[in-house]
């Protein structure tokens, strides 16, 4: 539609000149061009429109759409001001807003490609899969020549989850074709297998296999063809041809477990048969460790120790560091976990009497023999066999490693070996010790970056933050953001969590949230990147790959290090709700020195306390504050890098709505991941705080259902009819909907019988008895005393819980500070916890 202001003939041109300048990123050009057409025809909206888009580009997004706002002012009709509207909208990540912008736009040009297509980007990216169909479908109608829309529209139906139709709309633009394309398009290659993909997802195995034969020359991906072809015949119960198909796979990877299990259905195995197959495989691919591996998954007693000791012979005489890692998934099955260790004793034992005189020799030129490097790693699996969680036996792990060290000469094994060791004493509990053996390895070989990364981790799990940021940036580029900066620029996301829960020990509760701010800032990053890869997956033809990528975004916030980067930021925004002097005593050990304990403290002297730990939080702001301003960034021609305003996270601990924070994090839990335990536990307790009992009461229930026996669950089942019995004020619509689903409290025992059933059903768990012990409390609370009795049996019960068989030194950790809050004879309780743990640091005895 022409504009409501037509421009004269140099004007125009200079417009034309305003869009090319836009469009290759000539910012200051533009507005340039754009202020001499204003000059002449300052009421010209289009020409505002772009002037704000311009500005907008530049940073100045609020002048940006007080400009657009006024082009509109000037030109309700024109599709250029209502695209421009809409574009600085998308720049804010408001999408709702722009896409009614876009459909605005396209009322005054139905026709415009541009439009469409940003519109089209837009719904892909929120999902909406009808307003997508609907753009591509117009696309289509409006260029029909351009494969890619015909490929789009397919891809909105098959995402949508209408097959058939996405598979229509790639016959209909194959019929459109003159002369087939050659074989050297890999464009016309990607579309036509995934045609393929989209007629096997509909689930007729035969179509698709009759398709894939008639692609199966022109195909280029010629793997992904051969994984097709075999799938289907098994899926058709052609399992003669899906034997021949499975086993060229296998000549081209022996390795990848899926084409085994896919021969074995093809060949319909069972029993002895079975075994006899992996032996002529492993036979005909010598080298090959999966065909000698996998039997050990499904064979059981005599057999199962046959092929074990063959297994086990051919890995520990190459001396492979490795083999515990493969076998350590069959651990769960008791006498196969039995088994391995005799025969690995057995094999030791035989090791050490083949040639007594080297085993014990100092190995000269730096370099051990290969029955001593045989002796090294026997000894090494049996020091992981005993450091194994179902096991843990440190005493004997210790022994073995220690011996293999002893052997080994100083050299690559060092290094190897030392993280074993460090990896002993980190499950010991002696996290200190662990540290060190850790940089051992390291300094073994610096060059290393497996050695660098891994020993960067245990000193964050001895909360020495400062020494790993230093080791992590050997491996960095530390010149122009420091160790730190890269790391976030990379997206560590390991790193990033691993740092914010060493500060979450520490007390230091404002450098840990903004550790997990920056994680969830990563997670946001990942979900907005998949926006230019909706184009760019269309321009290259790589359509298989884009619909994984959109399934793995559906997914994406349900991924374990947000998990556990939320529920880390949900306990301390609860902990800061309920004690908010606790944001500033984290900032004042900032510097290294002991967090202040209020808790101990007088109103007066909590107030002053208060009031230093402020000022010294200011010192070290205005310090991390000037560090910033002196770093430039070389890339960007030594300007000063962009100021960070909340270094150490004294705003983000310090927030008035700790609350409202708390849901940020657990909306995505919800959402995404339903039947993630701990995110609907910690629901319940954000909802509760909340009063939205009704709310509560849904993660209360959906928790339940996930685990009707876990300790928390029963812990909360507890406290909310606690909260019931309080008769509080609720509404009568609230109390009827609670009255009806809430039928999981006892009924006809009282909650103290309740409590004590529920310990007496977990006898050998010790979080149920913790669980136990906190319900205690809250029955107490609620009847507002507590008897010196109760106080004793909990203590009690905590000791007992200590020397159960299953209770692991995270349990005994949590005892411990469990114990430390009743104000308990903790003492005591380290004195027995160090009995059973007696290198663990925690327990240790202070000086």
């Amino acid at each position: 539609m022409p504009s409501a202001h037509p421009l004269a003939s140099k004007e125009a041109s200079l417009f034309r000149n305003v869009l090319k300048f836009y469009e290759t990123k000539q910012y200051k050009k533009g507005l340039k061009a754009a202020e001499q057409i204003l000059k002449k025809n300052p009421k010209h909206g289009e020409t505002l429109a772009m002037k704000g888009l311009l500005i907008n580009c530049q940073g100045k997004t609020e002048e940006a759409f007080v400009i657009a706002k006024e082009a509109l002012k000037q030109d309700m009709k024109s599709h250029v001001c209502w695209h421009v509207y809409g574009l600085l909208y998308r720049s804010q990540k408001n999408f709702d807003e722009a896409i009614k912008a876009y459909k605005m736009a396209l009322r005054f040009e139905p026709e415009s490609q541009q439009i469409l297509r940003d519109l089209a980007l837009l719904q892909i990216q929120m999902r909406d899969y009808n307003g997508y169909i609907e753009s591509r479908r117009l696309m289509v109608m409006s260029k029909p020549q351009i494969r890619q829309n015909w490929t789009g529209l397919a891809i909105a139906y098959h995402l949508a989850g209408n097959l058939a139709e996405a598979e229509n709309v790639l016959t209909k633009y194959e019929e459109t074709l003159k002369q087939p394309p050659p074989k050297s398009d890999l464009e016309n290659s990607e579309a036509i297998l995934y045609k393929n993909y989209v007629i096997a997802e509909s689930g007729d195995y035969q179509k698709a296999l009759d398709h894939l034969e008639t692609i199966s020359r022109i195909a280029v991906d010629r793997v992904a063809v051969l994984e097709a072809r075999a799938e289907y015949h098994l899926q058709l119960g052609k399992n003669e041809d899906a034997e021949k198909a499975y086993r060229v796979l296998l000549d081209r990877n022996q390795e990848k477990r899926s084409y085994y299990a896919g021969l074995e259905k093809s060949l319909g195995l069972e029993g002895d048969a079975r075994l006899k197959i992996y032996e002529e495989l492993a036979e005909q691919y010598p080298r090959a460790d999966a065909p000698k591996r996998i039997p050990l998954d499904f064979q059981e007693g005599d057999a199962f120790k046959a092929v074990a000791e063959k297994y086990l012979e051919w890995r520990l005489k190459r001396a492979a560091p490795s083999t515990f890692t493969s076998l350590k998934a069959l651990y769960g099955d008791v006498p196969k976990r039995e088994c391995l260790q005799s025969l690995v004793e057995e094999f030791l034992a035989k090791t050490r009497a083949e040639k007594p005189a080297e085993n014990g020799d100092k190995l000269t030129n730096g370099s051990a023999t290969a029955n001593n490097s045989v002796l090294i790693y026997t000894l090494y699996y049996l020091s992981q066999h005993h450091d194994h969680w179902r096991i843990r036996d440190t005493d004997k792990a210790l022994s073995y490693i220690n011996e293999a060290l002893e052997l080994a000469p100083d050299n690559a094994d060092q290094g190897e070996l030392r993280l074993g060791l460090a990896r002993i004493l980190k499950h010991a509990g002696d996290v200190q010790k662990a540290m060190e053996e850790m940089d051992s390895a390291r300094q073994k070989d610096k060059s290393d970056r497996y050695y660098n990364t891994k020993c960067a981790k245990y000193m964050l799990r001895n909360d020495c933050n400062e020494e790993a940021i230093k080791t992590m940036g050997l491996f960095t580029r530390n010149d122009v953001n420091g160790p730190l900066g890269d790391l976030l620029e990379m997206q560590c996301v390991w790193y990033i969590t691993e740092d914010g829960e060493s500060y979450v020990r520490q007390g230091k509760f404002g450098l840990a949230l903004k550790r997990f701010h920056a994680i969830y800032k990563i997670f946001e990053d990942w979900t907005d990147d998949q926006f230019d890869f909706h184009s760019f997956s269309l321009r290259k033809g790589m359509i298989r790959a884009y619909i994984e990528m959109v399934r793995w975004e559906d997914s994406l916030w349900s991924h374990p290090f947000f998990r556990r980067a939320a529920i880390n930021a949900i306990k301390i925004y609860l902990l800061l709700n309920d004690k908010p002097h606790l944001a500033h005593g984290s900032l004042a050990n900032g510097n290294g020195e002991d967090a202040v304990d209020f808790e101990s403290l007088s109103t007066a002297d909590r107030k002053k306390a208060m009031k230093k730990a402020k000022r010294e939080a200011q010192k070290q702001e205005k310090a991390a504050a000037e560090a910033a301003a002196k770093a430039k960034d070389e890339r960007k021609g030594g300007e000063e890098k962009k100021q960070d305003d909340d270094p150490l996270g004294a705003k983000l601990a310090q927030t008035t709505e700790p609350l409202e924070k708390a849901l940020m994090w657990l909306k995505p839990l919800l959402e995404l991941s339903p039947s993630f335990l701990e995110g609907q536990t910690a629901g319940f307790d954000i909802y509760m705080k909340r009063k939205k009992y009704l709310l509560a009461l849904k993660c209360l229930l959906a928790s339940h259902n996930i685990a009707p026996e876990d300790p928390v669950v029963h812990e909360q089942i507890a406290r909310f009819q606690i909260f019931l019995n309080s008769n509080p004020e609720l509404s009568p619509t609230v109390k009827t909907i609670i009255d009806e689903t809430f039928t999981i409290a006892p009924k006809e025992s009282t909650l103290a019988q309740f409590n004590e059933t529920y310990l007496s059903s977990n006898a050998d768990s010790a979080k149920a008895a913790f669980s136990v012990i906190k319900t205690r409390q809250a029955l107490a609370s609620a009847e507002g005393s507590k008897s010196d009795s109760e106080g004793t049996d909990s203590e009690t019960l905590l000791f007992e819980a200590l020397k159960k068989d299953g209770t692991t030194l995270k349990d005994a950790v949590e005892g411990l500070a469990m114990l430390k809050e009743m104000k308990g004879e903790v003492g005591n309780y380290a004195e027995e916890a160090r009995k059973r743990w007696p290198v663990a640091n925690v327990f240790a005895a202070k000086a």
